[in-house]
């Protein structure tokens, strides 16, 4: 804020000519990305913005953090922090087929009543979705969806999309706190000529639009997210405090361009769901058209009220649905397989195809899963075969053009031998396994990369190139080598020099104390994922309570927990080289450290099921907290359950806790529940809760 009794005269009559320019850039900024009608040539309006970054450098107390010359980027950051939600950011079912929609339809109809339903249908933006946060008009948070209740901190690299308003336009009815959904976007001719660039450059090319998106929003330079062509589409408040009120989700779409937040215009209000099938089927031709990708159409409910009526799932809303459009698919020839060893050992096929556009993506590679499959698919090497992206991603060989072969086309087999390491193959269920184990460099790379990967014992630096390279050289054999590396041994690679050997060198140390959960997690024990590694490690004390107190009948009484995951469990702990590992691990001072999941244990013993959408904390936050606390959380009511607690519109799970006499508690009830603090009130609990869980 600047204290005018301190400025000149002049300084005055500077701030007035400052405030002007960026109220008319502002202004042509609203015409053109979102009314897309400019009334000023791009040389005049370069010309304002040029006029003002050279005011604003002579004058720096006069600078704005909104002012539209702040979308050129700031410097960089060592790292996004995590940001909670100001309402939860869901996900969407999906469906393919017409008579799911209709279905949908139906399953609405059933809860709300017969008569026709008003819709809202819009294409489904194939981009990076985020939340917008505005207080008093003014853009103060952005942050990317996470897992829906938390997300990244992206405030800086989103500033500097030019149609993302740092300020909202002036008029009646802005609410004072108002989060909105957007979807970060890159337009195809956009994505093409920063691909062009890149490969210019000698640097690394993006996939599809989508991941040039997500890759620009998360730069740590915000410098390099704004020479990036992004653009963003709005389409929903995800939450708002004062303002105006809304009674259709139709109405909200037509107000948010009044405010300056650019909406997609292929949208379209129907009357009943026939009008959205059509929406679909008329995008379906479009897609191909438009410089955006697209995915498919969403298909809303308009009337909010009816919205609350029908309320959500865990994680999506019973009240929208995605209607994907079929994969896009190409014929191709599949010109040789090759095998894929991975970190379990397990040998997958992969076809090598002759390159060809599918979508916009060229596609070369395409994974065969197993000799099952192969089987089923009937495919050999020399067919013509037909490939999609699933998803418009993920490419996959989905038939075979037998009438077209040849007589050169060749069967496939899986070797007898590894083709990395030569050990025997081992035939398990559908799997071939390699027997090498981590004495087979392909599944030493994958293992030490899972080690060390994000989610485990995030050793920041140890990306997969550079362990190729380190195993490759034979400067590290295990995950356990990797604690026994010198700054001098890493000089010697290329590109390697003093600070960053020392710095990799010390991000392998700090991994040595990571929470007991990650600990689990990296060992790469079969079918023991993320979330039940946390399983197993609130429920043994330590590593080595792990090892000797585990049994079948200890695992499979804990919740979640299995036949088939225990036995991997077992299997795991049973082989030597496993233990002997653990032990070398240990030697060289990892320590995991056993996260105090009980702060105070008042809900020792006790089992909670949630039903229903919770208006005062998260699904999340509530499932936190009870384990925070000392108790657990289950998806399913059964007789075991001490409390069942259901918010609004609660599922089949309360009527069955009435049938099994399980106690039922509302979300109130709940927070009384877990006060821990005498005196607190809600606002106090959820603050507290937070403190606690994040």
């Amino acid at each position: 804020m600047i204290c005018y009794k301190d400025l000149h005269m002049t300084d005055l009559d500077i701030q007035s000519k400052i405030e002007k320019l960026r109220e008319e850039i502002r202004n042509h900024n609203f015409l053109y990305y979102t009314k897309s009608n400019p009334i000023i040539s791009d040389e005049k309006y370069d010309g304002l913005l040029r006029e003002l970054k050279e005011l604003e450098s002579r004058y720096p107390l006069l600078m704005s953090a909104d002012s539209p010359t702040q979308k050129v980027g700031a410097a960089p950051v060592k790292g996004f922090i995590t940001v909670e939600h100001a309402a939860a950011m869901l996900s969407l079912d999906s469906a393919l087929a017409e008579v799911e929609i209709r279905e949908f339809d139906k399953r609405v109809k059933r809860l709300l009543g017969d008569g026709d339903i008003e819709y809202v249908a819009e294409p489904k933006l194939d981009g990076l979705s985020v939340e917008i946060v505005y207080e008093n008009g003014r853009f103060v948070r952005g942050s990317t969806r996470g897992d829906g209740y938390r997300g990244e901190d992206v405030t800086q690299n989103l500033k500097t999309i030019k149609s993302l308003p740092l300020l909202l336009q002036k008029i009646d009815g802005i609410p004072q706190f108002l989060a909105v959904r957007g979807e970060v976007m890159m337009s195809i001719t956009g994505f093409d000529r920063l691909n062009k660039n890149l490969a210019q450059n000698g640097q690394a090319m993006f996939a599809n639009p989508r991941n040039a998106a997500s890759g620009s929003i998360r730069q740590l330079d915000s410098k390099i997210t704004a020479s990036r062509p992004l653009d963003i589409f709005f389409y929903d408040i995800l939450f708002q405090q004062g303002g105006r009120q809304f009674s259709g989700h139709w109405e909200i779409l037509k107000t948010l361009p009044q405010w300056g937040l650019k909406v997609n215009p292929n949208i379209k209000k129907c009357d009943h769901i026939e009008d959205a099938i059509d929406f679909h089927k008329n995008m379906a031709d479009e897609r191909d058209r438009l410089d955006y990708e697209i995915d498919g159409v969403v298909i809303k409910l308009n009337d909010l009220v009816a919205r609350r009526q029908l309320g959500t799932k865990s994680r999506s809303p019973r009240w929208a649905i995605a209607y994907k459009f079929e994969p896009r698919r190409e014929k191709t020839k599949l010109e040789d397989i090759v095998i894929q060893v991975g970190r379990t050992g397990a040998l997958t096929p992969v076809a090598l195809l002759r390159p060809v556009d599918v979508g916009g993506v060229t596609i070369s590679r395409a994974s065969l899963h197993n000799m099952d499959y192969i089987c089923k698919l009937g495919v050999k090497i020399g067919d013509k075969v037909r490939v999609e992206r699933a998803g418009d991603v993920i490419p996959a060989v989905t038939r075979v053009y037998k009438k077209e072969r040849t007589g050169d086309e060749k069967d496939f087999s899986l070797p007898d031998k590894c083709p990395v390491c030569n050990s025997v193959v081992i035939k398990t269920g559908a799997y071939h396994l390699c027997s090498g184990g981590i004495s087979c460099p392909a599944q030493l790379k994958e293992s030490i990369k899972h080690y060390a990967s994000k989610n485990a014992m995030d050793i920041d630096g140890l990306g997969t190139k550079l362990v190729d390279r380190l195993v490759d050289e034979g400067l590290i054999g295990s995950v356990v080598d990797l604690y026994k590396l010198k700054p001098e041994q890493l000089k010697s690679l290329e590109g390697f020099a003093e600070k960053s050997s020392q710095k990799l060198v010390s991000a392998i140390e700090k991994s040595k104390n990571r929470p007991f959960n990650r600990f689990i997690y990296a060992l790469g024990i079969k079918n023991v994922g993320r979330h039940l590694a946390e399983v197993l490690a609130a429920n043994f004390s330590s590593i080595d309570a792990l090892l000797k107190e585990t049994s079948k009948d200890k695992l499979m009484q804990i919740n979640e927990v299995g036949p088939e995951v225990a036995q991997c469990i077992l299997d795991f702990f049973a082989n030597d080289r496993n233990l002997e590992l653990i032990n070398k691990l240990i030697a060289q001072g990892v320590v995991p450290e056993k996260e105090d999941v009980a702060i105070e244990n008042i809900l020792a013993g006790k089992r909670f099921v949630f039903t229903g959408t919770l208006t005062k904390l998260t699904r999340m936050q509530a499932q936190d907290a009870v384990k925070k606390l000392g108790g657990r959380v289950a998806s399913a009511v059964s007789a075991a359950t001490d409390y069942v607690v259901f918010g609004d519109n609660p599922g089949s799970k309360l009527a069955k806790a009435g049938k099994l006499g399980v106690s039922t508690i509302s979300e109130d009830e709940f927070l009384n529940l877990i006060r821990w603090i005498k005196g607190s009130d809600i606002t106090d609990i959820r603050y507290t809760l937070k403190t606690i869980i994040y």
